[in-house]
């Protein structure tokens, strides 16, 4: 399957995990998915700015643009109602993963005698 697909509902709690450790401009947003992925998360700047805007047009990143080694970047960081959206998002995560795993791995029937 590919990752886009697989991403599908979860890119935007991811975006705002990789904002959790401070303030990155978009392309190191992208470098933190890639690296924190093993490099399956390798997105395309055309996916991961509009939702970055999403985001921003939500309430849950600050954007502010700064001049960073001689060139202007818009750098996001996290608002405290994106902070509670996340660990919102991970509850909710620990909680489907789990119902997933339970179906997709049940425990081995036991032995008949």
């Amino acid at each position: 399957m590919k990752e886009a697909q697989l991403l599908k509902g979860h890119l935007d709690p991811l975006l705002l995990a990789t904002l959790e450790a401070g303030p990155r401009h978009g392309y190191a947003v992208i470098e933190a998915l890639r690296e924190g992925s093993g490099g399956r998360f390798d997105l395309p700047t055309g996916t991961v700015y509009p939702a970055l805007h999403r985001l921003e047009d939500a309430g849950l990143i600050g954007g502010v643009w700064l001049v960073v080694d001689g060139r202007r970047r818009r750098t996001y960081s996290l608002t405290e109602a994106g902070q509670k959206s996340l660990h919102t998002e991970r509850a909710t995560w620990r909680e489907f993963a789990a119902t997933v795993t339970a179906l997709l791995e049940p425990p081995p029937c036991p032995a008949t005698r």
